[in-house]
């Protein structure tokens, strides 16, 4: 059967266009179909302007500081809106070159719904179209879960369009995205109240990582609480919200923002219509080549759920555009030492196994650990500091984990993951000259392993 495209991909994130974008390059007739925005959620409602809020939201200890080195500031004054209006014109810019990378490189765009109507049918704004691949690339969605008021809080969809910043802020939740914006209200000057269910917040994260960014969380002055969850949200005359917990105390606020999970964006996208199968937690069923039970469709990024960061959805991507159309070129996606960063303040940048993980696997461990007052610091009154641990393998020698709280840890890790990906042993970070005078030195000076 002849079919109008070679691939139909739905949804113009992260890994639809690239998977659309090099499969149009390999000779490959493509479509995409969007509804929504080009570039998905990290260009939108995701990492590219929750970092460019994270920068805005640091600027205060940079002013702090700045007296220590001779500086004398008048006084500050933040505006929320010019700092939102110069996010929104960004966004709008990466909108461009978003839409520009897909028709430059011969994809055809369509701005609508796509629904699948059959294994090699999809519908967009009345028009069928067939293909002889289809590849949902729909990521995810935030959810809130439904108690009494949930209609008054926020998610991080809202959170970037807010029109003023909320005078106090709960946020709820224990996850990366949690920590990010208390870290961003806290700030930008919002009372800010972290409130989460458990009894430590970033599960998963090295132990020692979760700790160090609690105590300096506190040390900041935000409210952080565990064990807290909230039971209802009730909106008051005056417009501002009491939170009940389920403790029974009450907070009041002016903006509550969940960050409690995300969702597959499936909605109306006609699987019914196929053979398509979802997990327990919902997410598309698909195998180690991104196929789903009905072999013509295929999923990736976020709507499969395993590890969802915006690059291994670019990976992921990459790997099916090459495997159907150039499949000498084919690399599958190693879910290995993928290094990450939570842009908290401060930030963590993390690589590889956690101490727990480690152990949890079998290895017998050495520990290097250092916790030190960063050089800048030494000039000011902020009692900041940074933490920086090595996990090694006690038996090869070999580095298992490498794991950092502090100023730009996520640029430093981005290094050190090359070397965790290769291999690098104890030794090799040992044999290794440290950059004089930085805190990235700290990783290969560190000798004497931790007692336990």
């Amino acid at each position: 059967m002849a079919y109008e495209f070679d691939l139909f991909v739905i949804g113009a994130g992260s890994g639809g266009v690239r998977a659309a974008r090099f499969a149009a390059g390999f000779g490959a007739k493509v479509a995409v179909a969007e509804s929504r925005y080009l570039g998905g959620t990290c260009v939108n409602v995701g990492c590219v302007p929750k970092k460019l809020l994270v920068y805005g939201a640091h600027f205060a200890e940079d002013f702090e500081q700045a007296s220590g080195f001779g500086w004398s500031l008048g006084e500050a004054n933040f505006d929320w809106a010019t700092l939102i209006a110069n996010k929104d014109r960004e966004i709008h810019r990466l909108n461009g070159i978003y839409r520009n990378l897909l028709v430059n490189s011969g994809v055809t765009l369509m701005e609508g719904h796509a629904k699948i109507t059959g294994p090699h049918e999809v519908e967009v704004n009345g028009q069928r179209h067939t293909a002889k691949h289809i590849l949902i690339a729909t990521g995810g969605w935030p959810q809130i879960p439904e108690i009494p008021g949930h209609e008054h809080a926020i998610s991080s969809n809202e959170a970037f369009f807010l029109k003023e910043l909320p005078k106090r802020v709960l946020v709820v939740g224990g996850g990366y995205i949690a920590v990010e914006f208390a870290g961003i209200f806290h700030g930008l000057g919002a009372k800010t109240s972290l409130l989460y269910r458990g009894e430590m917040f970033l599960r998963g994260f090295d132990g020692a990582v979760r700790k160090h960014l609690h105590e300096e969380l506190t040390k900041r002055g935000m409210d952080v609480q565990f064990n807290a969850d909230i039971a209802r949200i009730d909106k008051q005359p005056d417009g501002s919200l009491k939170a009940t917990l389920k403790d029974g105390r009450e907070l009041m606020a002016d903006c509550v923002f969940y960050a409690t999970g995300r969702r597959p964006m499936l909605d109306n996208l006609g699987l019914e219509n196929t053979g398509v199968k979802l997990d327990k937690r919902g997410f598309v069923e698909v195998d180690e080549l991104y196929q789903s039970a009905e072999p013509s469709i295929l999923a990736i990024g976020d709507v499969i759920g395993r590890v969802q960061l915006t690059p291994v959805a670019l990976a992921e991507g990459m790997a099916v555009a090459r495997r159907l159309f150039k499949p000498e070129q084919y690399r599958a996606v190693d879910y290995k030492m993928i290094p990450t960063a939570v842009f908290s303040l401060p930030n963590i940048g993390t690589v590889g196994l956690s101490e727990e993980q480690a152990i949890e696997d079998g290895h017998k461990v050495h520990i290097f650990e250092s916790s030190f007052r960063p050089m800048k610091l030494t000039l000011t009154e902020c009692q900041e500091r940074t933490l920086m641990k090595l996990v090694v393998d006690a038996d090869t020698d070999k580095v298992l984990g490498c794991h950092m709280v502090g100023p730009e840890a996520g640029e430093i890790v981005q290094g050190l993951a090359i070397a965790l990906k290769a291999g690098a042993t104890k030794q090799h970070f040992d044999e290794t000259i440290g950059v004089h005078p930085t805190a990235a030195e700290e990783f290969v000076t560190m000798r004497t392993p931790v007692n336990r």
